[in-house]
């Protein structure tokens, strides 16, 4: 069995971390669909914060690694709440890579939104505003970074927050159905499997998932299928 070693620090570049100022370094904020997770399909807009510290076999927003424009923090609420819609995901990147995230995600809060955190795993969560759907992405060893999943980020899971575990090969389904089932993951909250495009098959996990009678939601990411990996959709 694999190790989950918690993360307890993560060197950011120096521009994020020493801006005085109350501003996020974003990427981009556009409304689409939400693509995965318990508010799949809900008109919803992103807001995609710049920088992450890890780097996963899968990524598909590389992108937003570097670059980016500071943003003020009320400037992106009132952004957000122009568009029109009740649903705002904060994802990246690593959102919670920049400590200002938290201000943000506990304003929208306060702006009547539906707020959803999209994070890794590698980092702190228990400072999140509670009003946040967690949504953590459990990395597989297939990632390339299982050893910077966060243990103690499961304690504090509820069922208010979401699991999410990328599936890219038979072993990592394996390794996978082991922690849900050894941990009672399933029992505290809400749990998707995913494959990752191009190495496992959507049929081939929901097989698997069938056959196991394995207490999951198999998930396919809805914005993939409608418009593959197009930047802002």
């Amino acid at each position: 069995m694999y190790p989950m070693n918690p993360v307890d620090a993560v060197a950011l570049p120096s521009h994020i971390e020493q801006s005085p100022l109350p501003r996020l370094k974003i990427t981009e904020i556009f409304l689409s669909l939400q693509g995965e997770a318990d508010s799949i399909g809900w008109p919803t807009v992103f807001v995609r914060l710049t920088g992450c510290p890890l780097r996963c076999t899968y990524c598909d927003t590389s992108y937003a690694f570097h670059g980016g424009q500071w943003r003020d923090i009320d400037d992106i609420v009132a952004e957000v709440l122009g568009y029109g819609v009740g649903h705002v995901c904060v994802t990246g990147g690593e959102p919670l890579a920049q400590k200002r995230c938290l201000a943000l995600l506990g304003k929208l809060c306060d702006a009547g939104l539906s707020v959803s955190l999209e994070t890794s795993g590698a980092l702190d969560v228990s400072a999140v505003d509670p009003r946040v759907s967690r949504v953590i992405d459990i990395k597989t060893p297939d990632s390339g970074e299982v050893a910077r999943n966060r243990e103690a980020n499961l304690a504090l899971l509820t069922a208010h927050d979401q699991l999410k575990f990328v599936i890219c090969s038979r072993a990592d389904f394996e390794w996978a159905r082991q922690r849900v089932l050894e941990q009672k993951l399933h029992q505290r909250t809400m749990v998707f499997f995913s494959p990752s495009k191009d190495q496992v098959s959507a049929r081939e996990l929901a097989d698997w998932i069938v056959a196991d009678r394995l207490p999951v939601r198999f998930q396919l990411q809805l914005h993939k299928l409608l418009w593959n990996d197009e930047p802002g959709r």
